[in-house]
């Protein structure tokens, strides 16, 4: 417990690094009192219980496989935040500790009464339905352990625990990388007595019933695809032609990108089975307009239409001006945070090639390599210099400076499009007509399908 609290508020401030934009929709119901089950999906191994947990003000318990509690180091820091081991059977007959059936059904039987005992305190418990972890936008089927655990802990109160269950969806928008989005979807509380007359008659099939009501709430608040295809298609759309399709998208808010997402599947489905030569003509002609891009170096934003030629080169100038103004800060943010920003990277590179573990790598890691960076470039400077005032002042300049040139580097990295996509104009005017007309083509046939999805949507 220790380690939860003194760590809890590390972790807030290292997710709110790591993300971009992290946004909890209803934050209200992740605030619900306890006795409380949190469902959640899981694509995001410990990215997923750290984004819910940093945003929850009571403390939260988790239910983690027993392969974590194995390295004695591991499982003192799994035990101190709270996290109780659960034996699978996969796992106990390829580790070096072999169970017994028997001894499986024991352990997880003592896991079960200590999360009983965890809720009649009035306390938060996390589970995984899907029971593993896969970087993917589906949800797997769901295992009943989690409505088992719901229902026992109501029985043994004769159902007057008052233990509600939170289905979560959470939905990363590149969960691999630095800087991405996330939003954290919660949908309405179950109540876990109003399965007390099902459980009576029935206690397996009640667990049954109010799996599928888990299953069918999380669906609701996540991005879901079919197969791989599906959402190499809808991810391409919605980054290279997202601001197009969705011209109102709020800034503030990544609920309207969740929304897109979705209704691009339903049009995906609806084509298929009504139009499928005019889905297959947008896939054909995206996959070509990004094989040119890709190919020439370029971005679909540097194509963007410019502004008149007298505003253009006011832009240039003013942008210019920022470049080279702020060279000298970008340099400075560079040299003080470099290391600690890529050595994440390399270690998760070398660790591991399961990108379900990439985020929880750069996570932990960069707390690491960022904390004793910053902790031991201080102390130098205190060392010469033996003003706190100046070792204060250059201490917040670290993370300011850092954010400062992550974003010069972006701000340098669209302008060097844009400059190549001048160059090929004027070097080789027939390709970027070439490009400019594969644009044109598909946003016309993304209106064109756009409306015709909506008409057939209001004729039903």
């Amino acid at each position: 417990m220790l380690f939860y609290t003194v760590m809890k508020p590390v972790v807030q401030v290292a997710l709110r690094v790591f993300f971009r934009k992290l946004e909890i929709r209803r934050h209200n119901r992740l605030q619900t009192k306890g006795p409380l089950l949190i469902a959640s999906n899981h694509p995001n191994t410990l990215m997923d219980p750290l984004v819910v947990a940093a945003n929850r003000r009571e403390p939260v318990f988790f239910l983690a496989k027993s392969t974590f509690f194995k390295n004695p180091i591991l499982r003192a820091v799994m035990e101190s935040g709270n996290c109780i081991p659960v034996y699978r059977r996969q796992d106990t007959e390829s580790g070096a500790e072999k169970l017994t059936p028997e001894e499986i059904t024991a352990r997880n039987e003592a896991a079960f009464s200590r999360s009983y005992d965890h809720f009649d305190r009035g306390g938060t418990l996390m589970i995984f339905p899907e029971g593993t972890s896969v970087s993917e936008r589906r949800l797997r089927p769901l295992k009943t352990g989690a409505a088992r655990i719901a229902l026992g802990a109501e029985a043994r109160r004769d159902f007057q625990l008052g233990l509600h269950i939170l289905p979560i969806g959470i939905n990363y928008f590149d969960p691999t990388h630095f800087r991405s989005d996330v939003l954290v979807n919660p949908a309405r509380l179950i109540r876990v007595a109003d399965y007390a007359a099902a459980y009576r008659q029935d206690p397996e099939a009640a667990a049954d019933a109010l799996t599928e009501e888990i299953r069918q709430r999380m669906e609701k608040h996540l991005v879901i695809t079919r197969d791989a295809s599906e959402d190499e298609l809808v991810l391409n759309i919605e980054r290279t032609f997202g601001d197009h399709l969705n011209p109102d998208d709020d800034p503030n808010t990544l609920y309207d990108n969740f929304q897109l997402s979705r209704t691009l599947l339903q049009a995906v489905t609806y084509f298929e089975h009504h139009d499928p030569n005019r889905l297959n003509e947008v896939r054909e002609k995206l996959t070509a307009y990004l094989g040119d891009l890709h190919r020439l170096r370029l971005t679909d934003e540097a194509l963007e239409p410019q502004e008149p030629r007298s505003s253009h080169l006011t832009r240039a100038v003013k942008t210019t001006a920022k470049l080279v103004l702020g060279l000298p800060v970008y340099l400075y943010g560079v040299l003080n945070n470099y290391v600690p920003y890529i050595l994440p990277s390399v270690v998760a590179k070398r660790a591991t090639k399961d990108v379900e573990f990439v985020a929880p790598l750069l996570l932990s890691v960069g707390i690491i390599t960022f904390s004793a960076s910053y902790a031991a470039q201080t102390a130098l400077v205190h060392h010469y210099t033996k003003d706190w005032r100046w070792t204060a002042l250059y201490f917040l300049s670290l993370p300011i400076t850092g954010f400062y040139a992550l974003s010069y580097w972006n701000n340098l990295e669209a302008r060097r499009h844009r400059l190549r996509a001048s160059k090929l104009f004027r070097q080789q005017p027939a390709e970027g007509e070439s490009l400019l007309q594969q644009r044109a083509d598909i946003l016309r046939l993304l209106s064109e399908a756009s409306q015709e999805y909506l008409a057939g949507r209001q004729a039903k």
